[in-house]
């Protein structure tokens, strides 16, 4: 419940509250300034989640995988200031992905249509976006890149 609340139901409120006061005009961000705030703020939930819920000790794949994705956001708000747009979209599913990845070869299930299926949804997503045209393809493959890599490099704490 608490990372339904700290992941979903917060960043929601979050969202109303920056459009009530101007801070964003719409849900697509399109603006490289709209971007820090809702970063910062989910940089800020992610580390309450980290350090509150969801501890190395009680949930070590949980933990790893939520500190990679703070990680990410750190990165996609980092680039910010380069005047990089990195895709938050691209960032989530190739960051679930690689947890995916890594539970399946912990747990050693064979998780091959699991993987296949969020290997496809990698592609819908980065279509879409393209198709919105929300991002370059660029931004796509930063995002993509920021999403998997601090995964994959904090995969061998947990395996």
């Amino acid at each position: 419940m608490q990372i339904i609340i700290v992941t979903f139901l917060l960043p929601i409120a979050f969202f109303y509250l920056l459009r009530t006061f101007g801070k964003i005009e719409n849900i697509m961000l399109s603006d490289i300034a709209h971007r820090k705030i809702p970063l910062l703020l989910h940089i800020m939930l992610l580390s309450i989640l980290i350090e509150k819920s969801i501890t190395v000790d009680r949930f070590p794949p949980l933990y790893f995988f939520f500190l990679g994705g703070l990680f990410s956001a750190l990165f996609a708000f980092l680039l910010l200031y380069a005047k990089i747009k990195a895709s938050i979209h691209m960032i989530g599913m190739s960051a679930l992905t690689a947890f995916i990845i890594g539970l399946s070869l912990k747990n050693q299930t064979n998780t091959i249509n699991l993987v296949t299926f969020f290997m496809f949804m990698n592609g819908l997503v980065a279509s879409s976006r393209l198709v919105m045209k929300a991002h370059t393809t660029k931004e796509l493959l930063i995002g993509f890149l920021c999403g998997i890599i601090p995964q994959l490099a904090l995969l061998y704490f947990w395996l």
